[in-house]
């Protein structure tokens, strides 16, 4: 048994966990913001133990190449679209604002949500 089986045999089952935990998470938390954690955090960590566990198993730089790749894009992509979503839920009303411990979309005082421009003129939805 080489190194590369080595750690191939550590990290495949370890990646697998984080992404059946995060699957797991995004089916029982209970509202958008703990689902959207659970579906990129562990998931991301997963897909990346995985591919470094697929890795050694490549057989060269060359093939094992496309494989930083998709890291690359998951690490980029992930945040960007929980982001996204988690931004368009709460514009759209459908997050729950008593749960949230820091509202920073909301002025004291006021009752909606806010968005301002550069200038900080209230500019309303």
């Amino acid at each position: 048994m080489s190194i590369g089986d080595v750690i191939t045999a550590v990290l495949l089952p370890v990646g697998a966990a984080f992404s059946a935990l995060g699957a797991l998470g995004a089916l029982r938390f209970p509202d958008l913001h703990t689902r959207l954690h659970a579906a990129t955090k562990p998931q991301t960590i997963g897909l990346l133990l995985i591919l470094g566990g697929v890795a050694p198993q490549a057989g060269s730089v060359s093939a094992a190449a496309p494989l930083l790749l998709v890291g690359f894009f998951q690490l980029l992509t992930a945040p960007v679209t929980a982001q996204t979503v988690g931004g368009a839920a709460y514009r759209a009303g459908v997050i729950d604002r008593a749960t949230l411990t820091v509202d920073e979309s909301r002025r004291e005082g006021e009752d909606g949500p806010w968005f301002a421009n550069r200038s900080g003129e209230h500019r309303p939805e």
